[in-house]
């Protein structure tokens, strides 16, 4: 294992430097560095009341239709990984930002971004992909655009998708939405996305198999919804995992969390892979996960729905909401201990959605 750990370390992010005049790998992680980025460079420039609330999605006024919009690029290495690949993650990760603001995804667009030298077979089997996941959403690839760069310029293939949803009346679900006393509620195991792409990179063997939980998560949320006002925010935790998706609901919203390590659904195969390699799990992405936070009422209600869902069915209050130490995130350990979870500076595993 030691050659292969090697080659972790090698490829892994250094913590960055607080101060940096040049764009790092960690400023596309997810974490502190990401939110400095976007506070420093890009909200001064294009500053509004709908990009300043940095939920996953715009939910924008059109003519009395309450319409979502959101956009994202997929750069993740391999291409193709155990339970899914770059085209079906595309799909998954553009819905599940608009089911995030409780949207039903009505369409996508998608921009290739090809390298010269990229094997047409390649790019055949990603757009079927894409088109198979599409499909099971109910929805359409209704425009795109297509570039290529010079050979060694991207990675084989980039793909930039966005999307357009319908958000129902009385559905208003925002990163500012926490309030204490609410629960902290997770749907499913966590670290799964992060390390079946890590091991297809690497070429690392786990105990037992390891697959990526990419999956559209609109469904699911339409389910949680049906409890009227109960589900203040949401969050699907992909870069920077669980950690980052609740540093920014606590400091959005300016109220503490404590969650609780014990309650945290996680394979026993993820567990010992990011323990022998170093790992923090609540830092590994997810790509058909959610965090929501629950009105404390109605949540033993909204847990019975998901858990009544083939992607919910773990799902498991993690923790609590409270007034004090606004903006931070604490764990109970499992050893009685309190720490708290910050946003990485770095990037544990960088290039994997």
């Amino acid at each position: 294992m030691g050659s292969d750990c090697d080659g972790i370390r090698q490829r892994s992010c250094p913590v960055p430097m607080a101060q940096s005049d040049r764009i790092l790998l960690g400023h596309g992680s997810g974490g502190r560095l990401s939110h400095e980025l976007m506070r420093k460079v890009f909200l001064p420039a294009l500053d509004n009341p709908v990009l300043a609330r940095l939920d996953d999605q715009a939910v924008v006024d059109v003519e009395g239709l309450r319409l979502a919009f959101t956009t994202d690029s997929f750069v993740v290495q391999p291409l193709f990984f155990p339970g899914g690949d770059i085209g079906s993650l595309a799909v998954h990760g553009t819905t599940n930002d608009l089911a995030m603001g409780g949207a039903q995804p009505l369409c996508l667009s998608a921009a290739f971004i090809l390298e010269e030298g990229l094997e047409v077979e390649t790019l055949w089997r990603v757009v079927q992909s894409m088109r198979q996941a599409a499909a099971e959403v109910g929805v359409d690839v209704v425009t795109g655009d297509t570039k290529v760069v010079e050979r060694g310029s991207a990675d084989g293939l980039f793909i930039n998708t966005s999307g357009i949803g319908l958000v129902p009346d009385g559905v208003h679900l925002s990163a500012d939405g926490a309030r204490p006393g609410d629960r902290i509620v997770l749907s499913g195991s966590i670290g799964e996305h992060g390390m079946a792409v890590l091991a297809q990179r690497e070429g690392l063997g786990f105990e037992g198999p390891v697959e990526s939980d990419s999956a559209p998560l609109h469904t699911l949320v339409a389910a949680m919804l049906q409890t009227p006002q109960a589900v203040h925010c949401l969050r699907d935790p992909t870069r920077g995992g669980v950690a980052s998706a609740l540093n920014e609901m606590a400091q959005s919203s300016g109220v503490g969390m404590t969650i609780d390590e014990r309650a945290i659904p996680m394979r026993e195969a993820i567990k010992g892979a990011c323990e022998l390699l170093g790992l923090d799990p609540l830092y590994v992405a997810n790509e058909g996960k959610l965090v929501a936070i629950v009105d404390t009422a109605a949540t033993e209600k909204v847990v019975a729905a998901m858990r009544q869902h083939p992607l919910g069915r773990q799902a498991q209050v993690i923790g609590t909401v409270q007034a004090s130490s606004p903006g931070v995130v604490k764990m109970r350990t499992s050893i009685g201990t309190t720490r708290i979870v910050d946003m990485l500076a770095g990037d544990q595993l960088p290039r994997i959605c």
